[in-house]
């Protein structure tokens, strides 16, 4: 790290409790856009107030890790959003006075350290990785969550309502089953089916068996 002095306070200096509160805030903010974009959606006032109730308890690094994980399920919830107008929001919730918002928002430094570090935290998507032909996923730090032997996988960007991991659809020696990316590829689903698709609501998966049309509920 570099030796803060005089000359480079400015340049150099964080406040930790600055740092703090704005993460609060900045928390805050994207739940409120969360919320925005499950109302927004037909019929959703049962899952908006459920999504709330589920962040509702937990401290504002377990709720960021969950709201991440969401967008990481429903990528639309951050299409278009401008994270600059998170930041300011987040900014005016934090400052006193006119006059040290705008120093804040008009500090090129602060404004890049801030919105970088808004990404880093919500922008954590998995990745569907090939390796010897087969397919596996890992997630925005390189861990592998499923293991790289299966001839298909699907992940699910699908609405979910609850925060829970959610099953991959996997193929394995022609069947189809579900896993879940846990780093240990859980089955919870066996690989006894022809087709697995997603459905917009709960139970999220319809399998085909033959000529048999099975709800898959996990």
């Amino acid at each position: 790290m570099k030796q803060i002095t005089i000359d480079n306070f400015e340049d150099e200096y964080v406040d930790s409790i600055e740092v703090q509160q704005i993460d609060k805030f900045v928390c805050s903010e994207m739940g409120r856009q969360i919320h925005r974009y499950i109302k927004g959606m037909s019929g959703s006032k049962h899952i908006m107030e459920r999504f709330e109730e589920r962040l509702k308890d937990l401290s504002v690094p377990e709720k960021e890790e969950a709201i991440a994980r969401y967008i990481d399920l429903n990528r639309k919830a951050v299409s278009g959003l401008d994270f600059k107008i998170v930041l300011t929001r987040a900014m005016a919730n934090y400052c006193d006075t006119f006059d040290y918002l705008l120093r804040m928002v008009n500090d090129r430094r602060k404004m890049v350290m801030y919105l970088n570090r808004i990404k880093d935290k919500y922008l954590q998507f998995h990745e569907v990785f090939e390796e010897n032909g087969k397919f596996g996923i890992r997630d925005h730090k390189g861990k592998v969550l499923v293991s790289a032997k299966y001839d298909f996988l699907r992940t699910p960007y699908v609405y979910v309502d609850d925060l829970k991991m959610m099953p991959v659809i996997a193929e394995r020696d022609g069947k189809m089953g579900l896993i879940l990316p846990d780093g240990k590829d859980t089955v919870v689903a066996d690989f006894v089916y022809d087709n697995i698709s997603l459905r917009d609501e709960y139970p999220y998966f319809e399998a085909t068996q033959g000529n048999k049309t099975i709800l898959i509920e996990q």
